[in-house]
C-alpha cells in the first residue's frame, strides 16, 4: 500500500513540476521570441526623463500620435493624460494586455488604444505624431517605412537613437535620455510645427 502511495505522490510531483514549467515556458515567450526576430526589438522601459523628453517635445504640437513598439504603455498613456489621442503598438501580448489594463485602471481607455500588432505592418499616413524607442540597426529601415507613410505635416521623435539620414529640428535631453525631433523629410513643405 505504502508502495502505491509513492507511485501516487510521484505521479503527482512530475505533473505539478511539468505544468509548472510549461507555464513558465508559455509566459516568458513573449519575451524571448523578439531576439530571434531579424531586427531585435527588445523591451527595455523607458526612463521618467525620457518620458519628460518626449512629452516637452509634444507640448506644441496637436493631432493624434502613435507610439510604435509601446511596450509598457507608459508614453502613450503619458500623451493621453495631456490631451492626445493616442495608440500603442506592440507585439508583446502581455504588455499589450498590461497597457490595456493600466489605461482602464487610470480612466484613459477612451484616449489611450493599445494593439498588438507588427510596427512594420502599421499604416502611419493617419497618425500627425509618430514615437519610436528603436534599436541602432532599425532605424535605417525605419526612415524608408517614414518617407513613405509620413503626412506632410507630421512629427517623429526618435529615442535612444537617431534617424542616421535625417536632418533634426531640435534634440532634447542628454546620453540615453536623448530624444530627437525630425519633421517628414520626403514632404518639400516640412511642415512639422515646432517651437521650444
Amino acid at each position: 500500500m505504502e508502495e502505491k502511495h509513492k507511485k501516487t505522490f510521484g505521479f503527482i510531483a512530475i505533473g505539478t513540476f511539468g505544468a509548472v514549467a510549461v507555464s513558465l515556458l508559455a509566459g516568458s515567450l513573449p519575451f524571448v521570441l523578439p531576439a530571434f526576430r531579424r531586427i531585435c526589438l527588445p523591451y527595455v522601459p523607458a526612463t521618467d526623463n525620457q518620458i519628460q523628453n518626449v512629452i516637452s517635445l509634444l507640448k506644441t504640437r496637436k493631432g493624434n500620435l502613435i507610439d510604435l513598439g509601446s511596450g509598457d504603455g507608459r508614453i502613450v498613456l503619458t500623451a493621453a493624460k495631456i490631451g492626445f489621442p493616442a495608440v500603442g503598438v506592440e507585439l508583446n501580448p502581455w504588455l499589450v494586455l498590461y497597457s490595456k489594463v493600466k489605461a482602464f485602471y487610470l480612466g484613459l481607455n477612451k484616449k489611450a488604444v493599445f494593439k498588438r500588432q507588427d510596427i512594420w505592418k502599421t499604416d502611419l499616413k493617419k497618425y500627425d505624431n509618430i514615437v519610436i524607442f528603436g534599436v541602432e540597426q532599425m532605424m535605417p529601415q525605419l526612415e524608408e517605412k517614414l518617407s513613405q507613410e509620413l503626412k506632410d505635416d507630421a512629427c517623429v521623435i526618435a529615442c535612444r537613437f537617431p534617424l542616421p539620414n535625417w536632418n533634426e529640428l531640435s534634440a532634447v535631453g542628454t546620453g540615453i535620455d536623448t530624444v530627437w525631433l525630425y519633421g517628414n523629410k520626403a514632404s518639400n513643405q516640412n511642415q512639422c510645427s515646432f517651437s521650444q
